[in-house]
């Protein structure tokens, strides 16, 4: 059977750039797909792009890719990608969502974690670049991770400017998301969901992504983390090209 090459939208998380789908680019089947990384407001070299928004950088998202695309979001960019989906499906081939989630459901967790994120985007601000990637990085969600990982990591975050990052935290917190867990029924197109073994958190969360979303199957990583995209560059790209 004949494919068509189909442009993989790949979409970062918070303190990423489009070089942190680098790994995952280079292994993906050339005359199946054609990746597309751009730099989301407040990161890389949209860093001074403001205001931010979830629904600026999705104009900006599908200001950047044509007509129909697969579209892949990991963390930040999964809740984006989400978004983006509900509000655009019929430019969306496939969806493809890695170590995401579809919003905090309870409205008191959801102003804390807003808080949580406010406190933090003026630590940001205070800190050189390297001190942020430090903090980052020694996280729960990355502290795991192999030396050569979050040293891939550590150069990508160092692409981007306190300042933007600050803002874009500010203007993409899940604490402002309205969840959309009640509107996955209208998520038609199919869906691939993936979280990394080790990621309990967000292994709950990929496991009920899947249950909300009729045409989805859900992908368990064995051995893998939050940061799929750095960590199992391989296995993702196989998910990808299994479709």
């Amino acid at each position: 059977m004949l494919l068509l090459m189909d442009t993989a939208l790949l979409v970062h998380g918070f303190a990423g750039t489009a070089g942190s789908w680098d790994a995952v680019s280079a292994l993906l089947d050339r005359k199946r797909y054609r990746p597309l990384a751009v730099d989301l407001r407040g990161h890389g070299q949209s860093a001074g792009v403001s205001p931010i928004s979830c629904d600026l950088c999705i104009s900006d998202l599908l200001a950047a890719a044509p007509q129909r695309f697969t579209l892949v979001g990991y963390s930040m960019g999964g809740r984006i990608a989400i978004q983006l989906a509900l509000a655009a499906p019929e430019r969306v081939e496939r969806l493809v969502l890695v170590s995401t989630t579809a919003g905090i459901s309870d409205a008191a967790d959801r102003e804390l974690r807003l808080e949580r994120d406010l406190a933090l985007a003026s630590e940001i601000e205070t800190s050189s670049i390297a001190e942020f990637a430090d903090s980052w990085l020694a996280g729960p969600l990355f502290c795991d991770d192999r030396a050569e990982v979050n040293a891939a990591a550590r150069s990508e975050i160092e692409k981007n400017t306190p300042v933007g990052l600050a803002r874009a935290l500010r203007g993409l917190s899940v604490g402002l998301m309205e969840p959309v867990w009640a509107r996955l029924s209208e998520v038609d197109m199919p869906t691939t969901v993936i979280a990394g073994e080790h990621d309990r958190q967000y292994v709950a969360l990929a496991e009920q992504l899947s249950q909300s979303i009729q045409s989805s199957q859900l992908m368990i990583i064995p051995g893998a983390g939050h940061a799929i995209p750095r960590n199992a560059p391989g296995e993702l790209a196989a998910l990808l090209a299994a479709a």
